[in-house]
C-alpha cells in the first residue's frame, strides 16, 4: 500500500480531504491524522468534529495509551447512509443496497427484460428501491447516490446509452436526470461489463493493478483494469471483444450487422442454438447448464469450443493488455471448467510464455453479485468524493 501523502498543514486540507483518509474503516487517533496530515491536532479536532456532525465517522474504541488517559480513535462510520448498485441485464434486473464500506445490506432480483424500455425498467427500479430501503428499514433521505450497470455500451461523460443493439428505445436517454429526478440522487451509469471488473476486483482482487474480467451470458464483452484505473477507452467502448471475428464463425450473420462475431458462436444463444441442431432441448443457457452438468458429451463439447473461441480473442487481449488475471463471468461461465479449459487450452498455448508467466485464468468468485458491488463502488466513490463531503458540510 502507497503510504497517504503529506497535505500542506496551510493548504486546501478540510474535513472533505481528511474524511478521504478514514474511508478504509482502520481506526486512527487525533495523533495520528495530525502526522499523516502535518496539520496542527486543533485543526484536525475541528474537521474531525464536522464530520462527527455529518455522521460520516464515529468513535471506536480507544488507541494504545503512551501515558495518561488513551486517546480516542475514529473511523468510517459505515452504517450512516446507503448506495444502491443496480445491474440491468439483457433479460434480468438485480439492485443491492451497501452501506458506506460497500457490504451488502440486501437484494432484489426479477426476470425483466431490457427492451421493454426504459420507462418500464426504470419504474421498477425505482419502486424496488423503496421496498428494498424500507425493509432495511431505512429511509429514502438515507440514500446517497446510485450506480447503474446497463448491457450496452455507454457514453460515460453523460451516462447515456449510444446505439446500445439490444436495448430498443434506449439510445440517447438520459438514464441519470431520470434517477435524479424520481429518487432525487445523483445516478453514475456504465457499462455492465465495466462494472463487474470493479466489482470483482474489489471483492476478490484488491492487490492487483491488471485485470481482465470477461462477461459471457447473452453477450459477450471484457472489462479492463490496467494499473489499476478501469480503461473505458475514447468513446466508452473499450473491451467490446464480443465482436472481433473469429475464423470458425466465418459466414456466421451476427445482430451487429457483420459476420462471424466472436459473439455470434460462443454466447448463451449461440451455444444453445449450435446443440439445438443436434436434436437438444435448448430453449436457453440454464437448459445448456444442465446438460453439462447431467455430463451430455455435446453440450461439454459445445461449451468446450466456445472456450476456445474465446480463448482465441483473448489471446491478442493478453498481448496487448498483459494482465495478470482473466476472470471469467457471467451466465456461461456457470458451466464451470468445461469453459475455463476451453479458454485457458488456447490462451496458454498461443500466447508467448513472458505474457503468461504468472497469469492466471479463473472463474468469478463474486459471481452474481459482482455487478452490484461494482455499481456500489461507483456510487460511493462519487457520494464520498471530497467534492460531495464537501457539499454535505457546505448544506448541514
Amino acid at each position: 500500500m502507497v503510504a497517504p501523502r503529506k497535505l500542506n498543514a496551510l493548504g486546501v486540507a478540510g474535513a472533505s480531504e481528511l474524511f478521504q483518509l478514514l474511508r478504509d474503516g482502520r481506526p486512527r487517533t487525533r495523533a495520528e491524522l495530525a502526522e499523516i496530515t502535518g496539520m496542527a491536532r486543533s485543526t484536525i479536532g475541528l474537521r474531525l468534529d464536522t464530520l462527527l456532525d455529518l455522521n460520516l465517522i464515529g468513535p471506536i474504541g480507544e488507541g494504545v495509551s503512551s501515558g495518561g488517559r488513551p486517546p480516542s480513535q475514529f473511523a468510517l462510520n459505515q452504517s450512516a447512509r446507503v448506495v444502491v448498485g443496480a445491474d440491468l441485464g439483457a433479460s434480468h434486473a438485480t439492485l443491492a443496497v451497501t452501506d458506506l464500506g460497500g457490504t451488502i445490506l440486501g437484494t432484489l432480483r426479477t426476470a425483466m427484460p431490457i427492451a421493454d424500455g426504459p420507462e418500464r425498467v426504470l419504474s421498477w427500479f425505482a419502486d424496488a428501491t423503496r421496498t428494498l430501503l424500507a425493509d432495511l428499514g431505512r429511509s429514502p433521505s438515507d440514500l446517497l447516490a446510485v450506480g447503474m450497470g446497463l448491457p450496452g455500451p455507454v457514453e460515460h461523460s453523460t451516462g447515456r446509452p449510444v446505439n446500445p443493439p439490444i436495448m430498443p428505445g434506449w439510445d440517447g436517454f438520459d438514464v441519470p436526470a431520470w434517477v435524479r429526478e424520481t429518487l432525487g440522487v445523483p445516478a453514475l451509469v456504465d457499462n455492465d461489463v465495466n462494472i463487474m471488473a470493479i466489482g470483482e476486483r474489489t471483492h476478490a482482487f484488491p492487490d492487483t493493478r491488471d485485470l481482465l474480467f470477461v462477461k459471457v451470458a447473452t453477450g459477450i464483452g471484457s472489462g479492463i483494469i490496467s494499473g489499476g484505473l478501469l480503461q473505458r477507452g475514447a468513446q466508452g467502448s473499450a473491451g467490446d471483444i464480443g465482436h472481433v471475428p473469429i475464423q470458425r464463425g466465418a459466414g456466421v450473420a451476427c445482430h451487429c450487422g457483420n459476420f462471424g462475431c466472436l459473439e455470434a458462436m460462443a454466447s448463451g444463444p449461440a451455444i444453445a442454438r449450435q446443440l439445438r441442431q443436434t436434436g437438444a432441448t435448448t430453449d436457453s443457457m440454464r437448459d445448456v447448464i444442465d446438460l453439462v452438468r447431467a455430463g451430455d458429451l455435446n453440450a461439454i463439447r459445445a461449451v468446450r469450443q466456445a472456450g476456445r473461441d474465446i480463448g482465441e480473442v483473448l489471446t491478442m487481449c493478453v498481448s496487448m493488455v498483459n494482465p495478470s488475471v482473466i476472470v471469467l463471468g457471467g451466465s456461461v461461465s456457470a458451466a464451470g471448467e468445461q469453459l475455463l479449459a476451453g479458454v485457458r487450452e488456447v490462451v496458454y498455448q498461443r500466447s508467448t510464455p513472458l505474457a503468461t508467466h504468472h497469469l492466471s485464468i479463473v472463474q468469478s468468485q463474486a459471481a452474481e453479485n459482482a455487478a452490484v458491488l461494482g455499481a456500489s463502488m461507483l456510487a460511493l466513490d462519487f457520494a464520498l468524493s471530497p467534492e460531495a463531503i464537501g457539499s454535505m458540510n457546505a448544506s448541514a
